[in-house]
């Protein structure tokens, strides 16, 4: 199974996205944290390489801390900075709001020396079902932008006020034409991040539960009651026909759908 989505609207946006970033003063990046290397798109990190950068770890509630510590510093400098974040929760806004204002303090101070409040314009970006949409509408605290839990909700960009002097530029969920790598390709489905309708859920389902095997076999091994194959899985939870034969379709969604509510536990895959 080869993945590779990359509708129109994409390329549109990322059309759109390069011709705002010339009002932006700080690009929130928004990060998977299940996979957060795998869901830095190219061509939005080479869109927005000159610009300072926030970046998200969003649903961090489904996510391996322990294991996102070790590639957090690299996040981190005098042009970047990062924020471990849950958008379902309220309480970070605030949190989230200062560090975009301390990313564009040299534009605030310049301002400020003129007797002027400046507005900061931030554009919030990331792949497919990252959480954008729901953060902006944590960071206004009203439903403004559309969400849904599939890839391709947005479809188009929008200013929104979301505090004192702050905008946000909410942006489409984009990926990039041609992913060579396909084991990146594969993290992406596993999260939600490719539109579902292209996929093979019977191998899909294999692959994740062959990694999960191999990163997080006792995690596995506890979810499904030491059935760690699809079809000791279906077993298992009973996914067999009258006639005895192995619902593979239903077990092969279920175990994705396991993994992408966090049911199999906090996990990263990167």
């Amino acid at each position: 199974m080869k993945i590779n989505w990359f509708p129109g609207h994409m390329n549109k946006a990322l059309k759109d996205i390069s011709e705002q970033l010339k009002k932006v003063d700080v690009v929130t990046y928004i990060l998977d944290a299940r996979i957060p290397l795998s869901s830095l798109n190219p061509s939005l990190s080479k869109l927005t390489e000159n610009k300072p950068v926030l970046y998200v770890f969003n649903k961090i509630d489904m996510a391996d801390e322990s294991k996102l510590s070790r590639i957090l510093p690299q996040f981190k400098g005098e042009n970047c900075d990062y924020i471990l974040f849950n958008s379902t929760l309220s309480g970070k806004s605030e949190l989230i709001l200062n560090k975009i204002k301390k990313l564009a303090s040299a534009k605030i101070e310049k301002y400020k020396a003129k007797g002027v409040k400046a507005t900061i314009r931030t554009m919030i970006v990331g792949v497919p079902n990252c959480g954008k949409s729901t953060m902006v509408n944590n960071l206004s605290k009203k439903a403004k932008a559309i969400t849904g839990n599939k890839a391709g909700v947005t479809k188009h960009g929008l200013w929104l006020p979301v505090g004192d002097c702050i905008e946000v530029y909410d942006t489409p969920g984009t990926l990039y034409p041609n992913i060579a790598d396909q084991e990146v390709a594969k993290k992406l489905a596993y999260v939600g991040s490719v539109r579902d309708e292209i996929l093979d859920f019977g191998e899909l389902s294999f692959e994740l539960l062959k990694l999960l095997n191999k990163i997080y076999p006792d995690a596995v091994a506890n979810r499904y009651n030491g059935a760690t194959t699809l079809e000791d899985i279906a077993v298992e939870r009973k996914y067999v026909t009258n006639g005895g034969e192995v619902d593979y379709d239903r077990t092969a969604r279920m175990i994705v759908d396991d993994f992408r509510k966090g049911r199999i536990g906090k996990l990263t895959l990167d």
